[in-house]
């Protein structure tokens, strides 16, 4: 054997020490403030997941590692803050202890309604995709909207829980106790696909080798931004954490990232070890492509396919959920009206029943040429499931909105649908008000939906208001947020 010389190594450590030093030479802009509360505090208590590899992960000897771990400790010794690692079982026990005031900082998870109820959070320290994983053979994956009767497998406690239950309550959820008990469900046939990281996906796959395992889709706006949770009553820790993370370089982040995935070399090795080496990260190298090559063909299908029902061709949920949002935001920020009309097709299960559901099938398709020809060019129409369509209306008042309604309304009567019926649908409109969320604008459009279906059905109804709702309606174009 040949072992690296003296010399080699000090060379080594000289190019690692030339790398490391200057990023960790950073004199933050701290306030009088700000600096007071750091000659103040001692260590700072936090709790992470113990076993989320290569994110981070807690070693028998009780070290935190990986991904995360090197991203904390890098933003907490440029901010000057000690930390002091409280060592938990599992994520539900780290999420328990930091309830419980045990643990300061809670490492590396996601923002959630949920857990705005205890933490305030930090800018990312990491974003990374989720990808939609399944066995090879299952069809790509472009509208998880669109499945049905097929079990979804989570770890427990994950904000991917939070968001999947909300948004695509069509799916039956299992749970599991880790990321590798979920690829495992999957790989063994007990679940039909779960969803994860793009990085914790390629890693646990090769790691494990489930090599009859796929990147099947990918799920618009469900990027994991992996931030750091502090208890609520300490803003100033966040001010200060937020002003060390925003050292932290795409470059840097990148080498810690490589970092976990490298392989190690030891300092004594003949050739032939060298040569099993170099194979290996070939192997390894060829590996990686292939998912890349395989997940690039997939992102161009997404493009086009992420968004659209695939019955209809209109925009699917997923789409009208992130649109929506958007239009809200945008509609209080500048003080802008904002209508929504709900839509269901009047005894849409005759049809089914009695001439089959290719005919209803192509009912649906049908109605939706109709809604695209008498809906507006700033309108946005969108299945929201079954027999049920969202149409989201921007710069559009109560009035404005009744008569898009209505027009619709009086096509779809009018049109000649290839079943030889006259087909009718019950409408519902409902327009945004001070504080309202997605879920209360939706609750009032569904409202008056089923009170047009009550009163009849072939007909349009405006939600029910009050004065006080008439009140806000007219201070909305008003209000800045």
């Amino acid at each position: 054997m040949k072992p690296f010389s003296s010399r080699s190594i000090a060379a080594a450590v000289a190019l690692c020490v030339a790398i490391l030093l200057p990023s960790l030479a950073f004199c933050l802009d701290l306030t009088a403030e700000e600096r007071q509360y750091l000659d103040a505090s001692g260590p700072i208590s936090y709790c992470v997941d113990p076993d989320w590899a290569p994110y981070e992960t807690v070693t028998e000897r009780g070290e935190h590692v990986g991904i995360g771990a090197d991203l904390l400790r890098l933003a907490a010794s440029r901010a000057g803050l000690a930390l002091r690692l409280v060592v938990t079982k599992d994520w539900e026990d780290s999420l328990a202890q930091s309830k419980a005031g045990t643990c300061t900082l809670l490492n590396f998870l996601n923002q959630t309604p949920k857990r705005d109820a205890w933490l305030s959070f930090t800018e990312p320290l990491f974003i990374d995709p989720n990808v939609i994983i399944t066995r090879e053979g299952h069809p790509f994956v472009a509208d998880l909207a669109a499945l049905s009767n097929e079990t979804l497998t989570l770890p427990k406690g994950t904000s991917i829980e939070e968001r999947v239950r909300r948004d695509f309550p069509n799916l039956r959820i299992l749970l599991s106790d880790s990321d590798a008990d979920s690829f495992a469900m999957v790989a063994e046939k007990k679940a039909d696909l779960t969803i994860r990281s793009m990085t914790v996906s390629v890693y646990t796959i090769k790691k494990e080798g489930w090599f009859n395992l796929k990147i099947a889709g990918q799920i618009p706006g469900y990027d994991n931004h992996l931030r750091v949770g502090i208890v609520k009553d300490l803003p100033l820790l966040r001010t200060i954490l937020n002003k060390a993370i925003a050292t932290i370089t795409p470059q840097e982040r990148a080498m810690i990232a490589n970092k976990h995935v490298a392989i190690n070399v030891q300092t004594a090795l003949d050739y032939d070890l060298i040569g099993k080496i170099a194979f290996a990260f070939v192997l390894v190298a060829l590996t990686s492509l292939f998912w890349i090559v395989k997940l690039t063909r997939l992102n161009r299908a997404l493009k086009i396919q992420s968004q659209t029902d695939s019955l209809t061709g209109l925009a699917n949920r997923a789409s009208l959920n992130e649109r929506f949002t958007k239009e809200i935001e945008r509609s209080i920020r500048y003080g802008r009206p904002l209508s929504v009309i709900m839509v269901d097709l009047d005894h849409f299960k005759a049809i089914n029943d009695l001439l089959g559901h290719l005919a209803g099938d192509k009912t649906l398709q049908e109605f939706a040429v109709v809604a695209k020809a008498n809906t507006r060019v700033i309108d946005t129409v969108g299945r929201w499931g079954g027999e049920e369509f969202l149409c989201l209306c921007p710069e559009t008042d109560a009035e404005a909105a009744m008569i898009v309604a209505r027009r619709l309304c009086d096509a779809v009567r009018a049109h000649a649908f290839s079943t030889g019926w006259t087909h009718t649908i019950s409408v519902g409109v409902a327009v945004l008000v001070n504080g309202d969320s997605v879920d209360s604008l939706l609750h009032r459009a569904d409202k008056a939906m089923y009170l047009a279906k009550n009163r009849g059905r072939d007909q349009v109804c405006l939600e029910e208001t009050n004065p006080q709702t008439e009140a806000e309606r007219s201070n909305i174009h008003e209000t800045a947020n």
